[in-house]
């Protein structure tokens, strides 16, 4: 029996949701490792749909325990809203269901208006990074910084305050070189202890709680956020979300060692899809990235943005397998493809003359690189809802075995439409 970790192979908005809710069923644990509220799951259960930022797949099903890491930054307003949304749908987000690591760092309305003041210069100077305006990356500087609250510190009311002073030296001193005015002590030991009494009950040391559920034998599964593609050392930079999304990162954001996880699990849209600022060799600015976007419903769950779309890219995918270890592929989407006369995937980049076989690291470089594609026939007919090989067309299962031979991982699970169950299982991650 194989712990899995989830990570998105492309540049996020893959359809992880579904498939962690998926595989969550098998779970005892579901764990966040990385990200914050910047990046969202869909999840749609018996036609009711969940809108989830924060809070773990898992915490939806009953009887599972879903856990939040030390890896996660969490703004602990928007985690009290998420918790309360979900209570309105009828379920409960109670301690004995979520476990939040007391060394995870917590996102406050001073680094929401940091990344808003800087994105808005950035807007005058076009050099934006396109980032949700959540707080995420000035909070993950803070961490490393050394000067981050963090949710343990929410208890430790007699230490607090001389770690909000030391916050505030850094921060004051950032806002008025920006020309804005300083925020009161007052004001951020308000925003803390305002919320610390909905946030503490769920408090837990919880590299020791998943060592021992380990040991009990309890099926483990870590989900990420984002993408590969938008990790801070593999991604696009700097066009990149500010934690590692890679599959390495399980260990870290958890405490639990890299033995410890069996079966890493790559998402992967048969399409491509990116959501702001940077380079993006496939994408379609015509009448395809059109009919991609619409077929496929591409805003984002949390910010509504709507989302760049192009044809699938095998050197990008084929990067993330490396990089991140991947065992097997959950291929979503295939039903938006359904009905092109003809279905174009990148193969190679051809970049100031010379081909090559992968990304390369610079943005000069990105921003030159020029597709390589190979065109393959559509299919007519329908995909939604299959559940079965059987049930796909033939150019579709032809489309499916060449994605698999060019990007160098096999299928392992296949969805065909939102719903949970319309979803083709080849091999079983926790078995794996």
């Amino acid at each position: 029996m194989a712990n899995v970790v989830v990570v998105g192979s492309q540049w996020g908005d893959e359809g992880k949701g579904k498939i962690v809710d998926w595989l969550s069923e098998r779970a005892d644990v579901v764990v966040r490792f990385q990200g914050g509220h910047n990046a969202g799951h869909t999840l749609v259960i018996d036609g009711t749909t969940y809108k989830l930022s924060l809070l773990p797949s898992g915490v939806v099903r009953p009887g599972k325990l879903a856990v939040i890491g030390n890896g996660v930054v969490i703004d602990p307003h928007a985690l009290v809203a998420e918790i309360d949304r979900l209570a309105d749908q009828d379920v409960a987000v109670t301690p004995d269901n979520l476990k939040i690591a007391g060394n995870a760092t917590l996102i406050l309305s001073l680094h929401r208006e940091l990344d808003g003041f800087r994105e808005d210069a950035a807007s005058n100077s076009g050099t934006k990074i396109g980032t949700t305006r959540r707080g995420i990356g000035p909070a993950y500087e803070d961490k490393v910084g050394r000067r981050a609250i963090r949710v343990m510190d929410l208890k430790n009311t007699d230490t607090l305050p001389a770690k909000v002073d030391r916050l505030l030296t850094h921060h004051n001193a950032l806002r008025r070189g920006l020309g804005h005015s300083e925020i009161s002590h007052d004001t951020i030991m308000e925003e803390l202890t305002s919320v610390a009494d909905r946030i503490l009950p769920f408090r837990e040391t919880v590299w020791r709680l998943l060592d021992g559920k380990r040991k009990a034998g309890a099926r483990i599964l870590f989900e990420g956020a984002q993408g590969t593609l938008l990790d801070i050392d593999h991604g696009t930079y700097p066009f990149v979300t500010s934690s590692n999304t890679v599959a390495g990162q399980a260990s870290a954001g958890s405490g639990m060692g890299p033995g410890s996880v069996g079966y890493v699990l790559g998402i992967t849209k048969a399409y491509t899809t990116r959501v702001g600022e940077g380079p993006f060799p496939t994408e379609q600015e015509n009448e395809v990235g059109q009919f991609l976007g619409e077929r496929g419903h591409e805003f984002g769950t949390v910010t509504g943005r709507k989302r760049r779309c192009g044809w699938f890219d095998a050197v990008l995918v084929r990067q993330a397998v490396a990089t991140n270890g991947i065992t097997g592929i959950a291929l979503t989407k295939l039903d938006v493809l359904d009905g092109l006369e003809e279905i174009k995937i990148c193969t190679g980049y051809r970049l100031d003359g010379k081909e090559i076989d992968h990304f390369p690291e610079s943005q000069g470089a990105q921003a030159r690189v020029e597709p390589i594609y190979e065109t393959l026939e559509g299919w007519q007919d329908t995909t939604v809802g299959a559940r079965s090989w059987n049930d796909l067309p033939a150019q579709a299962v032809k489309y499916v075995r060449h994605v698999e031979e060019l990007i160098g991982a096999p299928v392992a699970l296949l969805s065909t439409s939102p719903e949970r169950d319309d979803t083709i299982l080849v091999t079983d991650p926790f078995q794996g």
